[in-house]
Formats: structure tokens, sequence, C-alpha cells
């Protein structure tokens, strides 16, 4: 065991231990204090460190490192856009760790860069940040970075050298590093700011990839056209497993859906055209159908196609109920049994969806936005009753965030419900006995590790003192699951 121990520090097991920082890829100041240990733990952690810097809640100054390796001509751009520094030789080539690039998060950095290495004034300010996220950009290009995650989100701030996007269109070598691990591409932001030049390197750029598994496009006021950026989705027919689309419109270009037959994740966000839901010809593990118009005859269809093979549910809209719900309830109880997260929103809280929760026998995690209609109050009782009652025992997550019509009765709920809850999300602990019932439950059921209340902020001294002997109270969006 000490000859073991001693390898690891050593560095004589390179692929144990970097196994090891892997597995701490989300825990920063873990992996900092592993670079310190000595110079075989720094040579494996900072690459882990560097992979995604641009979304982590910390200084930006660490973008001076990138620029200590510009030559002359790329100094003088930067002197004469107002920074004028000298950069220091770095230790490693911190450009070439980099694997997600997430644009709008790189904007942001380097505004915050700029603001801390210097004063410029606003009639230069804009020209200094497009030469500094195009410096950026040609650094990570020319080192070869191979990406696992790109997300193009563009801003009308944040304007990219047309040349570059075309340059990396045409540059077959440089994506042939990327076509093996790139698997995410992300397209949003102002789409008015898109040059035909920029739209046909995107294009490019999934044309290019292999092993593309993840495809998410972001529109605003529904998109209607897409420049050959959908169609190019056809090279990735054989790898493709999730596709997002949010605010876009129906084109012909989406037909090419229907020939990538290892689709199993599907997310359509506020897309109000039917003719995207009719595209579904497949098997979908998972699918999300949000803030659209929901035609009840499509999506029956869909849940049968699926059937069994259905796990994931999200579907709803918090502006518009569900037209013919009880046909899409008795549907889902039919053609899909092994759900295991479901979302739900603005549907009844009636007895047809209390048989449907009865029969979801391996759901594990469960939100819901009902409503009621001209229930009389010793029948609703009764309803959250039989809620609590036929919960499955699978279930760890329920969130009730929402549902502010159902605080009167949450200490009924409390008090009927046997399942091993690990997280609940309520609307508000206001009163003694819902506070009571709560800790009962606590007791009595010994699992519960959070409750999130939605309106934390207003939670009494006294009833938090009494709760967190035994769960903890935590604000809403910390514990808060999109399934």
């Amino acid at each position: 065991m000490y000859a073991q121990t001693s390898k690891i520090f050593m560095g004589d097991m390179p692929e144990l231990m970097e196994n090891i920082l892997n597995n701490l890829n989300n825990e920063l100041y873990s992996l900092y204090l592993c670079a310190l240990v000595n110079r075989h733990w720094c040579k494996m952690s900072i690459p882990i460190l560097w992979r995604n810097p641009f979304s982590f809640d910390k200084s930006p100054s660490f973008i001076t490192k990138y620029f200590s390796s510009l030559n002359e001509d790329e100094q003088l751009v930067l002197k004469e856009s107002g920074i004028d520094k000298e950069f220091s030789e770095t230790l490693f080539d911190y450009a070439r760790f980099l694997k997600a690039l997430n644009l709008s998060w790189l904007e942001y950095k380097v505004k915050k860069w700029i603001d801390l290495e210097c004063i410029i004034n606003s009639e230069s300010y804009y020209d200094t940040l497009y030469h500094v996220n195009n410096l950026l950009f040609k650094l990570f290009i020319e080192r070869g970075v191979t990406l696992h995650n790109l997300d193009l989100h563009f801003s009308e701030f944040l304007k990219l050298k047309p040349e570059i996007f075309y340059s990396l269109g045409q540059n077959v070598q440089f994506f042939s590093r990327l076509q093996y691990i790139f698997d995410g591409l992300k397209l949003g932001g102002y789409y008015w700011t898109y040059t035909p030049e920029l739209l046909h390197a995107l294009s490019c750029i999934t044309k290019s990839q292999e092993q593309l598994r993840q495809f998410s496009l972001f529109g605003l006021g529904n998109l209607l056209k897409f420049y050959g950026i959908i169609s190019a989705l056809e090279y990735q027919k054989n790898s493709l497993q999730e596709f997002i689309i949010t605010g876009c419109a129906y084109s012909a270009e989406f037909e090419v859906l229907k020939n990538c037959k290892n689709l199993e994740i599907l997310r359509i966000r506020s897309c109000n055209d039917e003719k995207l839901l009719k595209l579904l010809n497949y098997k979908i593990r998972t699918l999300e159908i949000s803030g659209c118009s929901i035609d009840a005859s499509i999506i029956i269809q869909i849940l049968k196609e699926s059937g069994l093979l259905l796990q994931h549910l999200n579907f709803g809209s918090r502006i518009t109920r569900i037209e013919e719900e009880s046909l899409i309830l008795i549907a889902l109880k039919s053609f899909c049994p092994n759900i295991t997260h479901l979302n739900i929103s603005n549907i009844e809280f009636s007895t047809q969806f209390l048989e449907l929760i009865n029969n979801l026998q391996k759901l594990q995690l469960l939100t819901l936005w009902c409503f009621i209609t001209d229930i009389p109050e010793e029948e609703l009782k009764i309803r959250v009753m039989q809620f609590a009652e036929r919960l499955p025992l699978t279930l760890q997550y329920l969130d009730l965030g929402y549902n502010t019509w159902i605080e009167p009765y949450i200490d009924i709920f409390l008090n009927h419900c046997n399942v091993p809850l690990k997280k609940l999300l309520i609307y508000h602990l206001n009163n003694e006995k819902n506070t009571k019932a709560l800790i009962e439950f606590c007791i009595r059921n010994r699992t519960l590790n959070y409750v999130g209340v939605l309106r934390y902020l207003n939670l009494k001294d006294h009833i938090k003192k009494d709760v967190e002997i035994y769960v903890t109270l935590v604000q809403y969006e910390c514990i808060f699951v999109n399934c």
C-alpha cells in the first residue's frame, strides 16, 4: 500500500493519477491544491484546470497568460488598442489545454479583463474588445486546440472576423484533429449579425465532424432560414444523439432529421410550428416539448412510437393549457410505463392525472405545475392525500414549488407520503402545522436531504432553526433539476 502511494506521488502511475484528477474536474480548489503538491501532479492538474477557464467564476486575469506567446505584430495590435504591457513567459502553453469554448463567456471575460488591465475611453473600448477577441480565437486555432464543445453564440458586441470562420471552414487539417472528439455544437444569439461567409463556415464546421453527438440551435423570432446549417446534419446521421431547437419555425432543412436513426434526445422549445413535431417518425428516449402549442394527436403518435423506450418527458407550457390533455394522459398510461423523469406543466390536478402517477412505477424525478378548477375543499384534501399515497417508492425528487394552491395542504401531503424522497421543493413554509408535518416526515423517512423553498428569503428564523435540525433548507434554485 505504501509503495503504491509513493508511486502516485512520484508520478510513476500517471494513468491512475489522471483518472483521479479527472474526477475532480469541477472541484477547482482541490485541483489547485493538487497542482501545488509536486511537479508531477502539477503537470497533470494544470491541463484539467485550463480546459474551460472562461466558464469559471473567477478573476479574468488568467487571460494574460494566453498572451505571453504573442508575436511582435500581435503585441503591437494590443498596444494600439490601449493595452501596453509586458507579458512574462509562462511554464505552460495554456492555450493548448482548451477543451470547451463558449463565445458569450469569452466575450464577458474579455470585457472584464480589459476593465482590469487598462483605462480606455468609450470610443475605443469596443475596438479593443474586437481585437482581443480575435487575437484569442486566432491563438486557439494556431495552437491546434482539440475542442470537445463549441458554443457559437453571437451578440451585437462580439464580432469575429469573417476570414477566421472562412479559414476554419476550409482548414481540413485543423478539423481532422477535431472530428472524433468534437461532441457539442450550439448556434445562437442575434442571427442578423451572421454574414453569408459566417453561415457557410458554420455549415462547414458541422459537415467536418464525424462524431457530433449534440446539436443545439437557438433562434429569435421563429427563424425561417438556416442557409444549409441544418442540412449539414446529413453528415452526422450516424452519430447525432441529441437535437435541441429553440425559437425556430419549420424549414425543409429539418427533413434531414428523419435520417438520424440514432437520435435519442429531442428538445423543442418555444417553436409554434406543428410541422416540426410531424417530423418525428423514430423512437425517442428523452422528449421535451415546452413553451409550444401542443397538438394532442401529434403528441399521442410520438408517445406511441417511443413507447417503452421513453424515459424522460418534459412537456407543457406555463402560458397556455394543454389541449385535450385527457387523451394525452391516456396515451402516457397506455404506452409509456417506463418513464423515470417527468416534468409536466399547466395540467389539471385531476383523478385521471392521479391514475397516471400510480401507473409510473419507475418514476425517480417528478416536477409538477398543476392547476385546480372548482374542486370542493374536502375533495381537494382527498386528492392531495391520494396523490401522496400513489407516488411510487422509486421517487427521489419532487418539485411542487410553483403549486401555490397546495400550500394549505402540505401537511396532509407529508402525513400521507411514505416515499423515500431525497429532495423536496415547495413554495413556502410559513406555519406551525406544515413545519411540524415536515419534521415528522423527516423522522419517519430518514432519507430527505434537502428542502428547496421558492420563498426562501421570506422564511422566519425560528422555522429555519427548528427544521434544520432534521433537514437542510436551501433556496429553490439550488437544487432545481430541469429534466
